[in-house]
């Protein structure tokens, strides 16, 4: 389907205008890592079949063989293979251009056992795109069954590796797909140009077939935001001058606007290209209602269902089976009548003409030209249009460590830190690691683990970090238990030092050896002491009847020490007592003083005292 329905647009625009749609070449990087006459990165053109290895790299070894240059007979007749010996290289075919297919140099370097293919072109021009062959053949069913990569590099860099090969040099090669599709943030918009047509051969039975295997994962990554998806129909306008021809009125709708080419390319018979029009409208309009429904994902549902329910062999690609198919998945029929408009009314459709408006490139995105096309953050696909082919170019448009679970399953990419590590920092005993798997490659980074930050610089050290970084493999450092006693060298704070606790010696982080206190007389050093080592500590005993005491490390009787603790009680009871008898005796005293020098005073005012002189009895003359 792909190249027929390209080789029908252009019979269609050379008949009623042009065709010169802006085709871009979508390039991937090689690098020539020996011979160092050769060292270099150069471009290459990424072939339109196979699988191109999006996100990753490939590492191999080139060959160039003696005979069979160009590739098309099989290599089996000469009794040749180029699959690589147990831990060689990968081999890499290099071929010439000319005298078949691309697609058929590929199939029988494939089963010849290459890993990839590299095509010198045989003129000098810019690089140009390895595509299928136009023509239909029955012959051709091997076009699906590609899945090496292949690319097409210029003729002075194949004339320059075919010298070195020549002078016994081992060439080895890098092909580096990681920067052929953008890969800005966490999120992948990707776009399907597609056809309800089904009956255009093989090619149209692998679109379908595609369509049926990446359903479901096409569906996980829509509903979980990893991506925003649309689909896109092509239609061209018939030419003003045309339009009242049979050959517009049977292909387009709208009088003229909308057209697609016959689906049998006869037009006596079967269905027309403008029941091609109206079904694809339909299946764009389904997209549009169940998009604003918040329910985009159901679009494969509905042209998955409709390409089983309503074949155009069966005569069933009827608007009555396709409004079963839409009533099944809950979607309401008026909208989409709404959206379709009348087919036959000389007016725009919104939808038909945005959609034609999207088939002119924009940016680094070309024209889209052929069926069926992909489009991931606006640029082009290049490879089999297979399950595994295509999420792995979606995968590559993810930003690293952004994406979703599905792109770091086996088969989808190479998980680096299964082997080595990744040459990362890992504890093994806390099975912590700072390898993480990207699809692009690992990336060596201290990991955060149950909310503890670990830092360092992610392939030889990392270290727990914050308050709880002791609750993590003790923090890094040195912890160890006997005796069922338990020490740690990890502080709980927000420092990420590592101290033998006291008791030991050494670095905190593997070692803390236990000290000798006795041996190395740190304590027990009085006389009467006896010292016995522990583990992480030491004990302290006196001989005889006497009690050690730590603080002053000294043995003193216990004797002794108790009648010294009563004597001192008494001796404190005593004390109180007779200042409490000598302060009442002073009270006493002090009250009766008292009372004798006011009873004096009183008494003194009434009578004469002993000691005061007698009072005259006769009166003065003239003091009458």
């Amino acid at each position: 389907m792909r190249e027929k329905l390209g080789f029908l647009v252009c019979v269609w625009f050379l008949l009623y205008g042009s065709c010169l749609g802006r085709f871009v070449v979508e390039k991937n990087s090689l690098k020539v890592t020996s011979p160092d006459s050769l060292k270099d990165v150069y471009e290459c053109a990424i072939g339109n079949f196979g699988v191109p290895q999006y996100g990753g790299t490939m590492v191999g070894t080139l060959v160039y063989p003696k005979s069979n240059q160009k590739a098309c007979k099989s290599f089996d007749d000469a009794d040749i293979s180029f699959k690589s010996k147990p831990g060689g290289m990968p081999i890499f075919l290099l071929m010439d251009r000319g005298d078949c297919y691309f697609t058929l140099k590929a199939w029988n370097a494939q089963n010849a056992g290459a890993a990839a293919i590299l095509v010198a072109d045989d003129r000098v021009e810019a690089l140009i795109t390895m595509d299928t062959p136009e023509e239909e053949d029955e012959k051709a069913d091997y076009l699906q069954n590609i899945t090496i990569p292949s690319a097409l590099i210029s003729k002075a860099l194949g004339d320059n590796i075919k010298r070195a090969l020549s002078k016994g040099d081992l060439v080895n090669i890098n092909l580096d797909w990681r920067e052929s599709l953008p890969h800005p943030d966490e999120r992948v918009e990707f776009e399907f140009w597609t056809n309800s047509n089904d009956e255009c051969g093989p090619k149209c039975d692998s679109q379908i077939e595609f369509v049926k295997n990446f359903k479901g994962a096409a569906q996980i990554l829509e509903q979980k935001g990893y991506t925003q998806f649309t689909p896109h129909y092509i239609t061209w306008y018939c030419p003003e001058a045309f339009i009242l021809s049979n050959q517009c009125k049977s292909q387009c709708i709208n009088h003229g606007r909308y057209c697609a080419p016959d689906p049998e390319q006869d037009f006596t018979k079967g269905y027309d290209g403008k029941d091609v029009v109206v079904q694809n409208l339909r299946q764009a309009c389904f997209f549009k209602v169940a998009n604003e429904s918040g329910k985009p994902w159901l679009w494969w549902d509905y042209v998955t269902d409709f390409a089983i329910r309503c074949p155009m062999k069966e005569k069933k690609y009827t608007k009555e089976c396709a409004d079963q198919v839409i009533e099944s998945l809950g979607i309401d029929l008026k909208q989409i009548d709404k959206c379709i408009g009348d087919p036959q009314a000389d007016v725009d459709n919104p939808v038909l003409k945005a959609e034609q408006e999207a088939q002119i490139g924009k940016g680094s995105r070309g024209d889209v030209t052929i069926l069926p096309t992909l489009v991931v953050n606006n640029r082009q696909y290049r490879g089999k249009l297979g399950k595994g082919a295509v999420l792995k170019a979606i995968c590559s448009g993810f930003e690293e460590t952004t994406e979703p679970a599905l792109c770091l399953t086996e088969g989808i990419e190479t998980n680096e830190c299964l082997e080595n590590n990744g040459g990362c920092w890992q504890d093994k005993a806390a099975n912590i690691t700072a390898c993480r798997d990207t699809f692009r490659g690992r990336l060596c980074e201290c990991p955060v683990v149950q909310g503890v930050q670990f830092v360092g610089d992610g392939y030889t050290h990392c270290a727990a970090t914050g308050a709880l970084r002791c609750e993590i493999n003790n923090g890094g450092c040195w912890k160890g238990s006997k005796d069922g006693r338990t020490y740690s060298a990890c502080i709980d704070d927000h420092t990420k030092d590592c101290k033998c606790p006291p008791g030991f010696r050494g670095d905190g982080v593997k070692t803390c050896d236990d000290i000798d206190e006795c041996k190395e007389k740190l304590a027990c050093n009085c006389n009467e002491c006896r010292c016995k080592n522990t583990w992480g500590s030491h004990e302290c005993k006196c001989s005889g009847n006497l009690l050690y005491m730590q603080e002053h490390d000294t043995c003193i009787s216990k004797d002794v020490n108790t009648r010294f603790s009563w004597g001192f009680f008494w001796v404190i009871i005593l004390g109180l007592a007779a200042a409490g008898i000598v302060g009442y005796a002073m009270y006493k005293y002090r009250i009766r003083r008292y009372m004798d020098s006011e009873i004096r005073a009183i008494m003194a005012q009434y009578m004469p005292l002993d000691n005061q002189g007698e009072v005259p009895s006769h009166i003065p003359h003239g003091n009458v």
